[in-house]
C-alpha cells in the first residue's frame, strides 16, 4: 500500500460531521499528506452539516504549508477514533507468510470498543437491537419504531466522539435497493453521531412506500411528521447537504414521482434549487419562524391536520415555456427600470465610447444617483438599489473622482455605494463566484454591479473572436443571476466609432440595454443606443467640470473632474440627428475644418459662427469615405445634405 492509500484510508475513517475547526484540521493534514481536492471533497460530502462544493473548495485552496499540520496530525485523528492501519495489517501478514512468530500478547482489561473494531456498517447493525415504541425520543417526536434499532447497554461500549452511544437509536442510511450504506446514532437530546469510516453514497431512509408522490427531508422526525400528514412516503436524506444526492436518486429511478421537497427554515433557496434541477417541488415554512425550524415542529405546534394543509400548498419552478393570451399579454406588468428609460432592473447593459469621452465620470455620476444621491438622473426617475462598482483601471484615480464628487456636492457618496479595486477576471469561474459571494455578503444583491472596463475584466481575450466574446457574454450572465439586478459593462468603441461597440456584435445583440457616450471638440453627450420599450436616439449633452483638490508635495494642483448637464450650448430642435455611417463620418469629418475656420458672417451662415465654403465641405467628406472613387462626391453631398 502507497502513502497516499494509506492517508485516504485515514481521512474517510473520520467522522466529516465533526466541529468545523476538526474538519479544517483535517483537510490540512490531508492536503499535507499529498491528497487532492477531489478526495477531500468525496470525504466532506458524507457530513449532515456539509455546505457545499463551494465551500469545500474554499477552504480547501486556503491551505496553505502551516508548518504544524502534517500527515502525522491525520494519522493521529485516525487513530483516536479507532482506525486500523492497512498498512500495519499489510505488514502482519507478510510477517506471517514468511514464518515470523510473535510472542503471545499478555491478556488485557476489557477496554471500550471503538468504531474501528466494525469495518462496516453492516456489523454494527447486526450487532443492535429492535427499537422500542417507548424509546424517549421516538415517544418526544410522536414517531414509530418500525426499521429502527438501539445500540444496547449490554454489548461492548462504543465510543464516537468520546460519547458512549449506549442506548442511542440507530437509524439505517440504505440506497434504494435495499443495501445497507451507513447508520446514524441518534440521543433523546443532542447532536446526532454518523458512524466513522462509512459513506452514506446515495442513500436514504423511507418511511411508508414510494409511489406517486415522495416528500424529501432531512431528518426522522420530519419524515414522520410528513408521511402522518399526508399518507405519502418521507425520505430522509440525512441533512441539508445531501438532499441534491437523494433527490436526484429518487428521480432517476422513479422519473414519474411527483418530489416534492420540504426544508428547514432557511433553506428554502438551496431547495428551489434542486426542484429546479429534478423537475419537482418544495414547500415553504412559515418565513416568521427561526432557522432550522421544521415540519416536526410545526406538526406539534399546529397539528397533523394544518401540517397537511401547509404541504398541499407548494410552489414550483417556472416552466420554460408559458403560453399566454392577448389579454394576459397586454396587461402584463411594465418594464421595470432602475433609470427610466435608460437602464433596465435586470439584465445585461453597456455604456461604451471613445477614450477620452467621459465614460468613467458619467458612470461615477449613475453610480451615485441610484445609490441614493438623486431622485433622477437628467431628468430621468431612478430607483434606488446598492451598487458595486469595479474600478479595475486604478484606485488612485478613482479616489480623486470620489473626492472631486463630494466636494461639488458637499456630501459623501452615498452608504449603498461600494467599490473593488482588486484584479478581477470574468472569465476565471472562481473569481466570478467569490465576487458574487462578496457581493451578497455586503447586502448588494439585486442591485447595480459595473465593470469599468470589459477590456480589464477580461485580460487576455480577444473581443473580436466570436468564441471568446461568447465566453464573456457567457460569464457576465452567470455574474448577473448569482447577484440579482442589472450588469453595467463599460466598454470601448472602435477605431471606426461609427461601428459602435468595440470587439464581435454579438455582445451588442446580448444587451437589455446600451448607452453611447460621443465627444467633439465642442460637446460631449450620451445617448440612448439600445433600449427595449423606449426610444432611442435621445441625447443629452453634458461636461466635465473641473474640481480643485489641493496640492502635492511639489505645490502643484491637484484636481480632478465631475459630470454635469451641459445646459450651456444651444439645443438642436426639430432636426433630425446624423443617422448611419456616412452621415456620422461627414459629421466627423467637419469637426477639425470648422474649428479652424477664421471665417466668420458670411452670406448665408449664422451669425457669429464659423463657416466653410461648401464645396470644401463636400471635399473633406469625400476624402473619408470608403466607397468606390467615382461615387465620393455623390455619397458626400448626399451624406452633407
Amino acid at each position: 500500500m502507497n502513502e497516499q492509500d494509506r492517508a485516504a484510508s485515514a481521512l474517510m475513517h473520520l467522522d466529516s460531521s465533526c466541529p468545523r475547526e476538526e474538519w479544517i484540521k483535517a483537510g490540512m493534514a490531508a492536503k499535507a499528506a499529498g491528497l487532492g481536492f477531489d478526495c477531500f471533497h468525496t470525504w466532506s460530502a458524507t457530513a449532515d452539516n456539509y455546505a457545499g462544493e463551494g465551500d469545500c473548495r474554499n477552504v480547501w485552496k486556503s491551505f496553505g504549508d502551516s508548518g504544524r499540520v502534517t500527515p502525522a496530525t491525520l494519522y493521529a485523528m485516525a487513530f483516536a477514533q479507532g482506525w486500523q492501519d492497512p498498512a500495519k495489517r499489510q505488514q502482519a501478514v507478510n510477517g506471517a507468510r514468511v514464518g515470523i512468530t510473535h510472542a503471545a500478547p499478555r491478556k488485557a482489561p476489557v477496554t471500550p470498543i471503538n468504531t474501528g473494531d466494525y469495518g462496516k456498517a453492516f456489523d454494527m447493525w447486526n450487532r443492535c437491537e429492535p427499537a422500542p415504541a417507548n424509546h424517549a425520543y421516538i415517544a418526544r417526536k410522536g414517531g414509530l419504531p418500525d426499521g429502527l434499532r438501539i445500540y444496547p447497554h449490554d454489548a461492548p461500549p462504543l465510543v464516537i466522539r468520546g460519547q458512549n452511544v449506549a442506548g442511542w437509536l440507530v437509524l439505517p442510511c440504505r440506497d434504494l435497493a435495499g443495501n445497507l450504506q451507513t447508520v446514524q446514532f441518534i440521543p433523546e437530546h443532542g447532536d446526532k453521531l454518523n458512524l466513522p469510516g462509512a459513506s452514506f453514497g446515495n442513500g436514504c431512509h423511507v418511511v411508508g412506500e414510494i409511489g406517486d408522490r415522495v416528500y424529501i427531508v432531512e431528518g426522522i422526525g420530519q419524515a414522520w411528521a410528513v408521511h402522518a400528514a399526508t399518507n405519502a412516503a418521507a425520505v430522509v436524506c440525512f441533512g441539508a447537504g445531501r438532499m441534491a444526492t437523494v433527490a436526484a436518486a429518487i428521480r432517476e429511478q422513479f422519473p414519474a414521482a411527483r418530489l416534492v421537497l420540504v426544508p428547514d427554515c432557511g433553506k428554502e433557496t438551496q431547495a428551489a434549487e434542486i426542484a429546479r434541477a429534478v423537475k419537482g417541488a418544495w414547500c415553504e415554512l412559515p418565513a416568521d419562524k427561526p432557522a432550522n425550524y421544521d415540519a416536526n415542529d410545526y406538526a406539534i405546534e399546529h397539528g397533523t391536520d394544518a401540517l397537511g394543509d401547509l404541504l398541499g400548498h407548494t410552489k414550483e419552478p417556472p416552466m420554460r415555456f408559458k403560453l399566454l393570451s392577448g389579454a394576459e399579454l397586454s396587461n402584463a406588468p411594465p418594464m421595470r427600470w432602475m433609470v427610466r428609460g435608460v437602464l433596465p432592473l435586470e439584465g445585461l447593459a453597456a455604456l461604451y465610447g471613445p477614450s477620452g469621452s467621459g465614460k468613467s465620470f458619467l458612470v461615477l455620476d449613475i453610480s451615485t444617483a441610484v445609490a441614493g444621491a438623486a431622485c433622477d438622473w437628467f431628468g430621468r426617475r431612478v430607483s434606488h438599489c446598492p451598487v458595486t462598482y469595479c474600478a479595475l483601471e486604478g484606485e488612485a484615480g478613482m479616489g480623486k473622482r470620489i473626492a472631486a464628487w463630494s466636494l461639488h456636492h458637499n456630501k459623501p457618496v452615498p452608504y449603498g455605494l461600494r467599490f473593488i479595486t482588486q484584479a478581477f477576471d470574468l472569465l476565471d469561474g472562481d473569481d466570478v463566484a467569490e465576487l458574487g459571494k462578496a457581493i451578497q455578503a455586503a447586502g448588494g444583491a439585486g442591485g447595480l454591479m459595473i465593470l469599468d472596463t470589459l477590456n480589464r475584466a477580461a485580460p487576455g481575450a480577444d473581443e473580436n473572436s466570436s468564441v471568446d466574446m461568447g465566453n464573456i457574454i457567457a460569464a457576465a450572465k452567470r455574474l448577473q443571476s448569482i447577484t440579482g439586478g442589472l450588469v453595467l459593462l463599460v466598454h470601448h468603441t472602435g477605431k471606426d466609432e461609427t461601428k459602435g461597440l468595440r470587439g464581435h456584435s454579438s455582445l451588442y445583440a446580448a444587451l437589455d440595454g446600451a448607452i453611447k457616450v460621443t465627444k467633439t471638440d465642442t460637446r460631449r453627450e450620451w445617448s440612448i443606443d439600445k433600449s427595449k420599450e423606449d426610444e432611442t436616439g435621445a441625447a443629452h449633452a453634458f461636461k466635465l467640470e473641473v474640481v480643485p483638490l489641493g496640492f502635492d508635495d511639489e505645490g502643484d494642483e491637484i484636481t480632478s473632474c465631475i459630470a454635469v448637464p451641459d445646459d450651456s450650448k444651444e439645443r438642436v430642435s426639430r432636426v433630425k440627428l446624423p443617422q448611419g455611417g456616412n452621415q456620422l463620418l461627414a459629421l466627423k469629418a467637419l469637426t477639425e475644418p470648422f474649428s479652424q475656420s477664421r471665417d466668420f458672417n458670411k452670406p448665408g451662415a449664422i451669425p457669429g459662427r464659423p463657416c466653410i465654403e461648401l464645396e470644401a465641405a463636400v471635399m473633406a467628406i469625400a476624402d473619408s469615405l470608403t466607397c468606390e472613387p467615382k461615387r465620393k462626391n455623390e455619397r458626400a453631398r448626399k451624406a452633407l445634405s
